[in-house]
């Protein structure tokens, strides 16, 4: 199918996914606290966290909103970091009593072979372990000296089980670019058969550090080392469904970019506001679990989410791209929400012109 071709195709694809918004994925921010302070949390997360884990039962009142789950639906626990809840067994087989499947998203540092064990028998189905470099550079973003042998092991752990649906996650940083290479060699040694490589937002903590954004080249280099690394199928390497990037959409992910916050995904946050993705800004809540029923939220409002026409102003409003990027993904729209945080196609763009100028 010729690309101009399998574009219309995709974009009707979108319209009825809107259209349907069918919940498969629901975030369950469970908790802020946590063990680590990454230099790079969106979130903003700590063990002194101003907000008490949400109880359960609170949860449960909201999940049972939803009558009838399609069967890919999938519960996911988030944070913080899930591990520091001593209920999450509870929690786990809660969900499977309801004939829903579970997950989690953890930085592995409380990860051991009895908390591996106990999950399993809780049901969980998938894990998503972060890891972000080799020892020096992984310990440097996440501000621990011994972040890196705990996930190790955990990636040990979770790769030893086939009922788990496992992949790692890594943020990309000026100061791990370099070694992207060694850590798929890594992986790939380690058993992982599945990547997801981010870049870092910025928002919360990283906000101000510029450390952690990659430079408009630097972007560029990412994307050509996951597209070259798909080639070589030793390991399932995607770059993250975070934003639109041009002429590498099928280079590096398996279909075009398409941001499902509120189409396909929903959260219930620490506080009960109900919205997508944990790291979208707190003000696209579309209400709470403590005044409003959940899935009647899901089904009538999430206008922001769906209709995203508002996202035309700024820099996007005379863009060529915006019928397949509409605005990148919703976290990079902050604040009064007047301009997009990042756009990777104008990255990329900028890196394609500094190329030329220098070959001249």
């Amino acid at each position: 199918m010729l690309p101009a071709i399998k574009k219309r195709v995709f974009r009707k694809f979108k319209q009825s996914e809107i259209k349907l918004h069918e919940l498969n994925y629901l975030f369950w921010e469970c908790t802020t606290r946590c063990n680590l302070n990454c230099l790079h949390c969106g979130s903003d997360c700590s063990k002194n966290s101003v907000f008490n884990n949400m109880p359960l039962a609170d949860f449960l009142i909201a999940l049972d909103t939803i009558k009838t789950p399609p069967e890919n639906f999938i519960v996911v626990l988030t944070g913080g970091e899930p591990l520091l809840r001593k209920d999450l067994e509870i929690c786990g087989r809660e969900i499977r009593k309801r004939g829903m499947r579970w997950a989690m998203v953890s930085n592995g540092l409380l990860y051991d072979k009895e908390k591996h064990i106990s999950l399993l028998n809780a049901g969980i189905g998938a894990l998503t372990l972060s890891l972000d470099g080799l020892e020096t550079s992984h310990n440097w973003l996440r501000n621990s000296g011994k972040s890196f042998k705990k996930v190790d092991f955990a990636i040990g752990l979770a790769v030893s089980s086939r009922r788990l649906n496992f992949d790692v996650v890594t943020c990309v940083n000026k100061r791990n670019l370099n070694e992207l290479s060694q850590i798929r060699d890594y992986l790939i040694l380690k058993g992982v058969k599945a990547w997801r490589l981010f870049t870092i937002a910025p928002i919360g903590r990283a906000k101000k550090n510029t450390d952690l954004f990659l430079s408009d080249y630097q972007f560029k280099e990412l994307l050509d080392f996951i597209s070259e690394s798909r080639k070589q199928l030793a390991i399932d390497i995607k770059f993250s469904c975070e934003g639109f990037v041009g002429k590498y959409e099928l280079k590096v992910r398996d279909n075009y970019f398409f941001c499902r916050a509120g189409i396909n995904i929903g959260s219930i946050l620490i506080d009960g506001s109900i919205s997508a993705c944990p790291n979208i800004d707190r003000s696209f809540s579309q209400g709470n679990i403590y005044t409003d029923n959940f899935y009647e939220i899901w089904q009538t409002k999430y206008d922001l989410f769906r209709d995203r026409s508002w996202t035309k102003i700024g820099k996007c409003e005379a863009c060529n791209n915006f019928d397949d990027c509409q605005g990148n993904g919703l976290h990079f729209w902050q604040g009064e929400k007047n301009n997009v945080l990042v756009c990777f196609n104008e990255q990329l763009e900028n890196a394609s012109k500094s190329n030329k100028i220098n070959v001249t």
